[in-house]
């Protein structure tokens, strides 16, 4: 439930968001869906039976999280994703440059759709890179947040929810392995072009959550 005194604030990053979304495809202006989850990795202790049988124990052992950071581009449907340690600014930071040398060399400006965390903030660049580079990475972003109590508006919580569906449903022990699933994951999904079908417009949005919108 939104607050009444949140509701304008929600509204407007929520049609911010949906107008990203009815942008017509350009290779040259990519819409970037980020988001990131937690993977806790554990490893489940196993033994051998007195006639040699392989027994999984209820016991297990907690290897530390692995943070997957998600980044998708809904109408190339392509996704691109990283296992860190953390998700601190700087982490944050370095996820969004890798795409812009990486993948996104190309592009012109990528409009990144993600939310408004405190460690989601343009200016931790400059905390990592010098002036003139971090300036030269900006210059290449637009940043659109979805509203609080707004993440189901982000699309790459969707992916996130696929890859969790596909391949995460279950105890992994290592960082190694986590990533080798994910990065399998990843290449089968893309060969495919796998797009997420959004349809929920700005126009649909005025009508089925009107309640949500300030009485003027």
């Amino acid at each position: 439930m939104i607050p009444p005194k949140q509701s304008a604030d929600f509204v407007y990053y929520m049609e911010q968001v949906l107008a990203v979304y009815e942008r017509p495809y350009d290779e040259r202006f990519p819409v970037v869906c980020v988001d990131e989850s937690p993977k806790q990795l554990i490893e489940i202790k196993q033994y051998r039976s007195a006639d040699g049988t392989r027994i999984q124990d209820s016991e297990y052992i907690r290897r530390g999280v692995g943070e997957i950071y998600m980044a998708f581009e809904p109408l190339a449907g392509q996704r691109f994703v990283e296992v860190k340690d953390d998700h601190k600014a700087i982490t944050w930071v370095g996820v969004l440059a890798n795409l812009l040398d990486g993948p996104y060399t190309d592009c012109v400006k990528m409009t990144v759709v993600g939310d408004n965390l405190s460690a989601h903030k343009p200016s931790a660049f400059y905390t990592v890179f010098g002036a003139e580079k971090a300036k030269a990475y900006l210059d290449r972003l637009e940043f659109v947040y979805t509203p609080k109590h707004g993440s189901w508006l982000d699309m790459a919580e969707i992916e996130l929810s696929i890859l969790q569906r596909d391949c995460l449903n279950r105890h992994i022990a290592t960082k190694e392995l986590l990533v080798a699933e994910i990065t399998a994951w990843q290449a089968n999904r893309n060969a495919k072009q796998a797009k997420a079908n959004w349809q929920f417009t700005t126009k649909d949005a005025r009508v089925k959550l009107h309640k949500l919108y300030p009485t003027v």
